[in-house]
């Protein structure tokens, strides 16, 4: 009897486990599902992203979710999606390989629970930006794509939390299961973004071969540069060789104020830096630079990372193209390459327009001075002058009337002929 309730109370229990067992497998099957339906019917990073995010919040009912992307280049974990808090640092937060918990996944390419005291576990990393971030319970996975880490999601709590095998298994799968959606994502981000930076130079090569005007040409190259990499502001400066200055040209921007700007001197300045040195200059953050002049204007137009390009025509640097985004932002090897390519044509099509303003003002003069000269051998002429004294006659005359002595020249020239017509003409 009692061999008998015992084997009964065993088989309730290992019915109740495998029910529970079922309902555990459906769940994540149904987890599973849910993501594969959300992020096979997006192509855009930010959103296949999002939806992870969105997800893994929902299954683990955590405070916090934050999901980093690996930047191979530089091989470091960036902050690309978070649930919640602290949208502003998105792009801003970097991890090396191997720093902090997150840091010491994606190098491991193990999970990490942390039940409570997450902060005391000797890999975490604290991030001031994040003053009221202090979470008891962290969990953190890796991303994988084809046996490589591409990234790692963290999910924290603010209370002690537990973190159950099948939670920790569940969100290690989503990892596995989504790197190569992120993966495609990627790769058609970067396609579409390509195909809009062959655009932007072809447009940028248009504008130079075309006869637009230099101020109008500028307008169009710091659009096209501002879309290129999201600049919020982005401007051209030219060299003023006298007054060793760059004066603004040009620039897109939302505030009248920054076109208010006085010219930067070259020497004592943080873009005059880029002609001093001949090179292109990356700050992540203008605030911090001692040489920045205008704190208070980036503060309030929310600049933050700057790029500035040099234009250089036959080994001078003549001018300058700034672009500032509001986040941090880290420039691509493909981005470097085209804001070179378009800094090399814009500063070929300003020196053109510059030779071809100085060929039109010296045919000008050359017209001018033929005129002028034809008016001197008339008044010489008709009033009997010297050559000196007819001269001074025509410039006595543009003075005071205020106008050009090539319009008195003009004159004289067409009132000369007119006294030479016959009555019958």
């Amino acid at each position: 009897m009692e061999n008998s309730l015992k084997q009964d109370a065993e088989t309730k229990n290992a019915r109740s486990f495998a029910v529970g067992a079922a309902r555990s497998t459906e769940q994540e099957l149904e987890v599973l599902y849910q993501i594969s339906a959300s992020i096979s019917s997006h192509l855009e990073l930010d959103e296949v992203l999002h939806q992870i995010v969105g997800l893994v919040h929902q299954v683990t009912r955590g405070d916090a979710c934050f999901l980093y992307l690996l930047d191979e280049s530089n091989q470091e974990l960036v902050l690309q999606a978070s649930k919640d808090p602290h949208p502003q640092d998105i792009g801003a937060i970097r991890l090396k390989l191997g720093e902090g918990i997150t840091g010491w996944v994606a190098q491991e390419q193990q999970a990490v629970a942390i039940t409570q005291n997450a902060s005391k576990d000797p890999r975490f990393k604290l991030f001031f930006s994040l003053p009221e971030d202090r979470y008891e319970a962290f969990l953190s996975v890796p991303v994988t794509a084809k046996d490589k880490v591409i990234g790692v999601i963290n999910v924290q709590h603010r209370k002690s939390h537990a973190h159950p095998p099948a939670e920790v298994k569940l969100i290690s799968i989503i990892g596995q299961q989504v790197g190569s959606a992120i993966e495609n994502a990627r790769l058609y981000e970067e396609t579409r973004k390509r195909a809009q930076q062959i655009e932007s130079l072809l447009r940028v090569s248009e504008a130079v071969s075309s006869n637009k005007y230099l101020e109008e040409m500028l307008t169009l190259i710091v659009k096209l540069c501002a879309d290129m990499i999201n600049a919020s502001v982005c401007s051209i400066m030219l060299v003023d060789e006298t007054r060793q200055e760059l004066v603004l040209k040009a620039a897109r921007c939302s505030n009248e104020e920054y076109f208010k700007k006085p010219p930067l001197k070259i020497h004592h300045s943080l873009v005059g830096r880029v002609v001093r040195d001949r090179q292109m200059v990356m700050i992540r953050d203008v605030s911090k630079e001692p040489d920045y002049q205008y704190p208070e204007l980036a503060k309030k137009e929310g600049l933050r990372s700057l790029v500035a390009v040099p234009l250089i025509v036959k080994d001078q640097v003549i001018g300058v193209i700034n672009c500032y985004t509001p986040a941090a932002h880290q420039l691509t090897k493909e981005e470097i390459q085209m804001l070179s390519s378009i800094a090399h044509q814009a500063g070929l099509a300003i020196e053109n327009t510059r030779l071809a303003a100085e060929t039109l003002a010296a045919q000008k003069a050359l017209e001018t001075r033929k005129l002028v000269e034809r008016a001197k051998g008339i008044l010489q002429s008709e009033a009997k002058l010297s050559e000196e004294d007819a001269y001074k006659r025509i410039q006595q005359q543009s003075r005071r009337m205020r106008k050009p002595m090539k319009d008195i020249a003009e004159a004289i020239i067409l009132a000369s002929e007119f006294k030479k017509m016959s009555p019958s003409e």
